[in-house]
């Protein structure tokens, strides 16, 4: 009868998510998760092929956590949906910092991680029933929203600010609405 497994892809992927936590993306290797684990490196590699494996693995767990933080924001009905999902997207970016950093601030030139084309279509419909706009001004209004989106969270990312979170309700719906003047919708 075979060993029984005592250190699953699960808990390999879930210490490299708690290593990016305290000490950054970079900071992920075999060794480190080992130490971890408190185990050899051998569990690591017999379930990761190479380590670009077990990143993409992070990453993907990370993406799951960003997804739970959106899911719960909408779930608690204190925003409309878009903005629930914005707020979410900032609130991760202030709570899990090198998590953030590692999915949405780090060079995706030579990668061939798909996007999340879903979630982005779900948002632009949600923009297009809000507008009424056709599908290219959606486009270009949702990508001018999450820009600001994207720039809030960003500065909580590298601790350029901390503001509370009725400032940052207030500053999106203030882009929001400055956004529907801008289109003729006010």
């Amino acid at each position: 009868m075979p060993p029984k497994v005592k250190i699953t892809k699960e808990d390999i992927v879930n210490a490299a998510v708690d290593i990016v936590r305290k000490d950054g993306a970079q900071a992920i290797n075999a060794r480190t998760v080992a130490a971890a684990l408190h185990c050899s490196t051998q569990p690591v590699f017999s379930n990761f092929a190479t380590m670009d494996d077990l990143r993409l693995a992070v990453v993907e767990k990370a993406d799951v956590l960003c997804q739970e933080y959106m899911l719960r924001e909408v779930e608690n009905g204190d925003f409309p949906v878009y903005k629930a999902n914005g707020m979410a997207y900032i609130r991760f970016a202030k709570e899990e910092k090198e998590l953030f950093k590692l999915l949405y601030m780090r060079d995706r030139s030579s990668e061939a991680i798909p996007e999340r084309s879903d979630i982005n279509d779900q948002m632009e419909s949600m923009v297009q029933a809000n507008t009424g706009l056709d599908l290219a001004e959606t486009k270009l209004f949702h990508l001018e929203m999450w820009a600001c989106v994207h720039g809030i969270a960003t500065m909580f990312a590298t601790g350029f600010f901390d503001l509370d979170s009725e400032l940052v309700s207030k500053m999106l719906t203030d882009s929001y609405q400055g956004l529907r003047k801008q289109y003729g919708l006010e």
